[in-house]
């Protein structure tokens, strides 16, 4: 499983990095400054989430014993950057405005997976 978020790692961070430079040379005269504010925030997230699942990765195998909690926060950072991200991209791309109301069920997913990580790593401290 550590293995499977290093690949969702490296698909995000690839990702990130085109859909960054899409916004900052295709879209910088399309989209209104709000609307590239909002995309450069959708990369910044899925950008640090993808630093976070290599973290998640790494501490699996220096803590297996906490292998559960880490996947349920891999998890839900992968499903957080999804959902949140790409409710923006798509905003910010289809004009879809409502698609607002369903960021925030990604960040809280993202929000989670941080609590999941800080979990498994008081979990697997006091094993250890």
């Amino acid at each position: 499983m550590d293995r499977t978020f290093v690949i969702a790692a490296a698909l995000f961070g690839f990702i990130g990095v085109a859909a960054g430079a899409f916004g900052a040379h295709a879209l910088r005269e399309s989209l209104s400054p709000r609307d590239l504010e909002i995309f450069e925030t959708a990369v910044r997230y899925q950008l640090v989430h993808a630093v976070a699942l290599l973290g998640i990765a790494s501490a699996w195998a220096r803590w297996p014993e906490s292998a559960g909690t880490l996947a349920l926060s891999g998890w839900l950072m992968v499903g957080g950057v999804t959902v949140f991200s790409g409710s923006l991209y798509l905003l910010v791309l289809s004009g879809m405005r409502w698609l607002g109301a369903v960021t925030p069920l990604g960040g809280v997913a993202m929000l989670a997976g941080w609590a999941m990580l800080g979990w498994a790593a008081l979990r697997a401290g006091s094993s250890s």
